[in-house]
């Protein structure tokens, strides 16, 4: 079962997630609190699995106290803005959800969550990559070594101290900063779309300005990495005219 903490400036907000929290039986909530303050307090004697964190709040917003929150903490947003969405991905957010929040949605986050946080406890020794070769490269995790494809990877999702591998049958995680692996990896297959993603271009069904969609995932495409993006491996590509 996860813990988890709700920190939100306002009660209505605060008892909407707590409701669906409840409902969710993997869930067990520690504590729901006003501020990024409060929060702190308590983290600073306690460890949390999960936090439900708003955004806009009195005094630290979330944004910045989520760069303060201990590695093994995952953050789910709950906020009623939509544009703070690429910001929450570039302090490792887990998702995003916009209030009112559908237990739906609600519950897809969370399974989402709950499946980092299995894969962050089957590593407990520690990982990282072994050796690159043509087309592939060794990794170890959860006590193995892995032969994992370049083409078989759809993206790389980077989580606090960890980057987590997307492939077509299985998510693989590695103790190891996002960038370490960037760099280790072909630059004519892989490019960083924002702080905590790395895509396969193969594997881009579509995209539009702010988002490329690969099968049912939606990865940020941030400011820093737009333009490069864009001309390195769209323009280049592109029949016809295209605006973007």
């Amino acid at each position: 079962m996860m813990t988890c903490m709700i920190v939100d400036d306002e009660p209505l907000a605060r008892e909407a997630i707590q409701s669906l929290v409840s409902k969710v039986k993997d869930l067990h909530l520690l504590g729901s609190f006003s501020s990024a303050n409060a929060a702190a307090a308590y983290l600073a004697d306690n460890s949390v699995d999960l936090i439900f964190l708003d955004i806009q709040m009195p005094g630290t917003n979330g944004i910045d106290f989520a760069k303060t929150i201990p590695s093994n903490s995952l953050v789910i947003f709950t906020t009623a803005f939509s544009e703070f969405a690429l910001d929450s991905y570039e302090v490792d957010a887990l998702d995003y959800l916009i209030k009112p929040v559908r237990f739906d949605r609600f519950k897809k986050a969370v399974e989402k969550a709950i499946s980092h946080f299995k894969l962050l406890a089957a590593d407990q020794f520690g990982s990282n990559i072994e050796r690159i070769a043509a087309d592939y490269f060794f990794v170890r995790a959860d006590r193995r070594t892995f032969k994992i494809y370049f083409k078989d990877i759809f993206f790389i999702q980077g989580l606090k101290d960890y980057v987590v591998l997307h492939t077509g049958e299985k998510k693989i995680i590695t103790a190891m900063n996002i960038k370490t692996i960037h760099d280790q990896l072909p630059s004519t297959l892989f490019v960083r779309t924002s702080k905590s993603y790395i895509i396969n271009v193969r594997h881009i069904d579509s995209f539009d300005n702010n988002t490329v969609f690969i099968q049912e995932n939606e990865i940020p495409i941030g400011d820093v990495y737009r333009n490069y993006f864009f001309e390195e491996f769209v323009i280049k590509k592109m029949i016809g005219r295209g605006q973007f």
